[in-house]
């Protein structure tokens, strides 16, 4: 009787140290990479997605192109078994809410579509007063159009906050996501742009904030206590650099995020393998635990 107990006692223990180990691993995002850490001169397309597919990274972010420069990325990917997260477009902005997207942005759309692609959007150049927008505001209309023409190839828009630009604020391009009032479109939190405005302190509170909006996340390595464009310190290996990305990435899982988590590489001057390997192992380490 007494081995039948303590047989069972250790099955017991077994049973609810794998449950643990499967809870942790669902709380893991998707980890993608961006390809400022991988899009190196010299390093041909298929070893570049050979590279980061074979590191465990589930997909990439690109650039915007037209649909015949597009067209062998997305095949090299589907080979790859990667997936396109998003891609980062420039959108044109006046004071008076005019909305300009580049000539090739309609047609890259459609070849985007059914891929469940994130489109970036960033403005140039210096919109309406946030706090002023309405459902009726000329910018607010543009934006829903740019919604609808995405949504009917099956793609979402999120806000891309930029460092000095109209959306440079997170709390911002929530704002500007909730007047759209569209399911697919909504925001980016990047972590670097959001430490460069100061608002390192606010971030978890950011991440509440964004919660029903937040379709994806960018972190990289960076240190505490930086602001304004001082991307040496504010964009590093993931791993590496004083702030503690931890405070993200916790905050993310209290929050019940399942979306997708990507790396900003942006002028980290290191080889692609030796940055995305550092990457992948800082990425890990924050989710060593329960």
């Amino acid at each position: 009787m007494q081995s039948m107990r303590l047989l069972f006692g250790c099955l017991m223990i077994i049973a609810i140290s794998f449950a643990a180990t499967v809870r942790a691993a669902d709380k893991v995002p998707p980890f993608y990479a961006m390809d400022t850490s991988f899009n190196r001169s010299g390093l041909p397309l298929d070893q570049q997605f050979d590279l980061v597919a074979k590191l465990g990274y589930s997909g990439v972010a690109w650039h915007e192109q037209a649909p015949e420069s597009l067209g062998p990325v997305l095949k090299a990917l589907d080979e790859h078994d990667l997936k396109m997260i998003a891609i980062y477009c420039p959108l044109k902005l006046t004071p008076d809410g005019s909305v300009t997207a580049s000539g090739v942005f309609s047609e890259m759309v459609k070849a985007l579509k059914g891929r469940d692609t994130i489109i970036w959007i960033h403005f140039s150049g210096k919109g309406p007063a946030i706090d002023s927008l309405t459902a009726d505001s000329v910018v607010i209309q543009n934006l829903r159009k740019i919604a609808d023409e995405v949504g009917k190839q099956g793609l979402r828009v999120a806000i891309y906050p930029h460092f000095w630009e109209w959306t440079q604020q997170f709390a911002d391009a929530v704002k500007v996501a909730r007047v759209v009032d569209r399911d697919n479109f909504g925001v980016t939190f990047n972590l670097c742009h959001t430490l460069a405005g100061g608002d390192e302190a606010k971030i978890p509170s950011l991440l509440e904030l964004g919660r029903d909006k937040l379709m994806t996340v960018t972190i990289c390595g960076a240190d505490t206590g930086i602001t304004g464009g001082k991307w040496n310190q504010l964009i590093q290996p993931l791993g590496e650099g004083s702030y503690d990305v931890g405070i993200v990435t916790r905050k993310l899982r209290e929050i019940g995020y399942t979306g997708s988590v990507g790396f900003q590489g942006y002028g980290i001057k290191m080889p692609a393998r030796d940055l995305l390997t550092r990457t992948m192992n800082g990425w890990r380490a924050l989710h060593a635990s329960p």
